[in-house]
């Protein structure tokens, strides 16, 4: 087998694979919309044992009073805990509200973390995201993703590979092939 015909299959290959991972993280960005996912990266490590940093959570907004201790959910803690950034950590408790309103009081934790978290909150919203699953290291693609250098060089590469394979057929299909042209001088 000649030098160039393996280089071809080698290529050949690889943009195959390419698009093989390509079709992958697609999926992975826009199938858990499509049915009602909500998805997040775990970037921290307070719920290790059940999920690792760079893990892909996927959750779905549920009502509020349909919440229970033991759930893992995604949620902004008070102001007054000086966290700025979601959490993602499993209830331990929901209590009544103090002045007796319907309103519960949860506290949760996360499951590596010694002791529960130092604050307790209350969830404005009628519905919230609580997890439903969780696809490991994943999440590590999101967070490359999310520089800018990476997702120029993640779009612009195979952009450019594209483009200078089609310049190479246009060229190829504009030139005489060789044959033909022996043909015509005999």
């Amino acid at each position: 087998m000649s030098a160039a015909r393996t280089f071809q299959r080698v290529g050949s290959a690889a943009i195959t694979v390419a698009a093989v991972v390509a079709a992958i993280i697609a999926a992975l960005m826009f199938v858990p919309g499509l049915v009602g996912l909500d998805r997040y990266v775990i970037t921290g490590g307070s719920m290790s044992g059940t999920f690792e940093r760079g893990a892909l959570v996927l959750e779905r907004q549920v009502p509020v009073s349909e919440l229970r201790t033991g759930d893992i959910i995604t949620y902004l803690p008070p102001a007054d805990s000086g966290i700025t950034e979601l959490v993602t950590h499993r209830i331990v408790s929901i209590e009544p509200s103090p002045d007796g309103s319907a309103t519960r009081v949860f506290r949760t934790q996360g499951d590596a973390n010694a002791g529960v978290d130092p604050w307790t909150f209350t969830l404005a919203g009628s519905v919230q995201p609580r997890v439903v699953g969780w696809v490991p290291l994943v999440g590590w693609i999101f967070i490359a993703l999310s520089d800018a250098m990476i997702r120029m060089l993640a779009i612009g590469v195979p952009a450019a590979v594209i483009a200078l394979l089609f310049l190479r057929d246009l060229v190829r299909g504009s030139s005489p092939r060789r044959g033909a042209v022996a043909a015509a001088a005999s």
